[in-house]
């Protein structure tokens, strides 16, 4: 039985704050008021605690004290034979399994709405992907998972996979139960690797998806700071089985991650599995009961809605994140943009929004408070745009992109194609781009879910897509294609 009621690299950085003691090292703010006037109150008492690799506060590259007892708390806690704290997000970890499972021109099965960190691991690791096309809900454009007949047909297809990347849940909170996948996987001699950045709370109360690890991945990266409470990029990569070679793993770490860590977002990180150990399941259970009467109230007003999964993917083993709450205008008068922006003028601020939804998360810290200044939002909302006109027919039936063919031809990444392909960029008009190869990773943010691959052909629809996008206000990370209005794409004769 560990002992979850304690958070021992926290409780090393409270007990050095208290000594008093003179700092000869780095960082450089020595814990001072005097060098942030004015901001004290908001950095202070955190500066206490951002200190560095000192005596008893021990190294996150080579934990032998306060870090390795909490990552061995933290793997207990959620199941992993072993855990590693990440100071660089999900990403860290996202970047790490695939340079961990890949050599220059290995092959990744990948599914096709990965985040865009996936595609940068597979750059810095010079593989090569396979993109399978998740289902899709056709009335909302969401995702909805992999057929497993189609991870089989493409580890048929492709049987030098070296494994499967997935990401479980999607951005909305749907989860689908991934034991087929990996029993199939194992089967194959291939690895099961799963982004879970959105299910850190997965498995810690009955109403919840189970988690990735209980249904058999080999590693699975979580963001402690998500759906939980750690600080921003705190997060953590669980790992079980002897499928993965840990020691790439941890090799590729050091490299991706800084060399001086923050101690205030790992303590966060060990206060977080302390939290969620000790308080989780009833703190689950009160913040879900306010959620349910926020789901209640907004499904007895006629102008608005909230996706409900329904039965029939229920009966195939999907489960519904309760905490992600995805709205919608019932009557079809604003956009999910428009709903955005209309909280944001009333003080509360969604996660993001797509051409038809709005994302609002509530987590185990989301209090009765959050959801009554929600509702009374949403009933001024509706007040003051009462006499809109319907635009169902601007935002209708926008469907996620990329829908045609489940299986993709493989796709090469890495740094010598893309400093030799550079030159050869032109700029077009998106309404002009179809059959062209898109020379750019095209990524709406939020939610950073790549629409096109450097490399890939771009289709008619895909096309239609990043029209609608440009005319719906979406923003896009890395090349702005709602700003310009353009795609960039490799010369005609490529």
């Amino acid at each position: 039985m560990q002992l979850h009621h304690r958070a021992p690299l926290f409780e090393k950085l409270a007990a050095h704050s208290r000594r008093n003691a003179v700092s000869l090292h780095v960082p450089g703010h020595k814990s001072r008021e005097s060098v942030y006037p004015g901001a004290w109150e908001h950095y202070g008492g955190m500066l206490n605690i951002d200190l560095t690799e000192i005596p008893g506060l021990d190294d996150l590259h080579h934990p032998e004290g306060a870090i390795k007892e909490a990552q061995e708390l933290a793997a207990d806690c959620f199941g992993a034979e072993e855990t590693l704290f990440l100071v660089g997000g999900s990403t860290a970890g996202n970047l790490a399994m695939i340079m961990a499972v890949c050599r220059p021109g290995d092959l990744l099965i990948v599914q096709r709405d990965v985040h865009k960190s996936v595609i940068h691991g597979l750059t810095l690791a010079g593989a090569r992907a396979v993109f399978i096309t998740p289902r899709y809900d056709e009335h909302t454009g969401l995702t909805i998972g992999l057929r497993l007949q189609d991870v089989e047909d493409g580890l048929n297809r492709y049987p030098e996979a070296k494994a499967l990347f997935v990401t479980n849940p999607s951005y909305y909170g749907l989860a689908a139960d991934l034991s087929s996948l990996a029993k199939l996987l194992h089967s194959r001699g291939k690895l099961l690797l799963v982004d879970e950045a959105h299910g850190a709370h997965f498995g810690f109360h009955p109403a919840l998806p189970s988690s990735a690890l209980a249904a058999g991945a080999d590693a699975v990266v979580q963001s402690t700071h998500k759906m939980l409470t750690a600080m921003t990029m705190g997060a953590m990569v669980h790992l079980q089985g002897e499928r993965l070679n840990r020691r790439l793993l941890r090799k590729a770490l050091a490299m991706l991650q800084s060399s001086s860590p923050s101690y205030p977002i790992m303590a966060s990180l060990d206060l977080s599995r302390r939290l969620l150990a000790e308080q989780g399941m009833e703190l689950m259970k009160q913040s879900m009961q306010t959620i349910k009467d926020i789901r209640v109230w907004i499904s007895e007003q006629r102008r608005w809605k909230v996706w409900e999964i329904p039965d029939s993917l229920l009966s195939e083993g999907f489960r519904q994140d309760f905490f992600k709450l995805v709205l919608s205008d019932a009557s079809d008068k604003l956009s999910g943009y428009a709903i955005k922006e209309q909280l944001e003028l009333h003080g509360c601020y969604p996660e993001l929004a797509d051409p038809k939804h709005v994302l609002c998360v509530f987590t185990l810290a989301s209090t009765v408070k959050d959801v009554k200044r929600l509702a009374d939002a949403l009933a001024e909302i509706d007040k003051a745009t009462e006499g809109l006109l319907s635009s169902e027919g601007v935002f209708a039936q926008v469907e996620s992109a990329a829908m045609e063919g489940s299986i993709s031809e493989p796709v090469a990444f890495g740094w010598n194609q893309i400093e030799e392909e550079i030159e050869e960029v032109e700029m077009i008009p998106v309404a002009g781009s179809a059959g062209r190869k898109a020379a750019e990773m095209i990524v709406p943010y939020p939610p950073g879910i790549p629409v096109l691959y450097p490399g890939e052909r771009i289709t008619k629809r895909t096309a239609v897509y990043l029209e609608r996008l440009v005319i719906l206000g979406s923003r896009f990370h890395g090349y702005d294609v709602a700003k310009s209005g353009r795609v960039p794409v490799y010369q005609a004769g490529e």
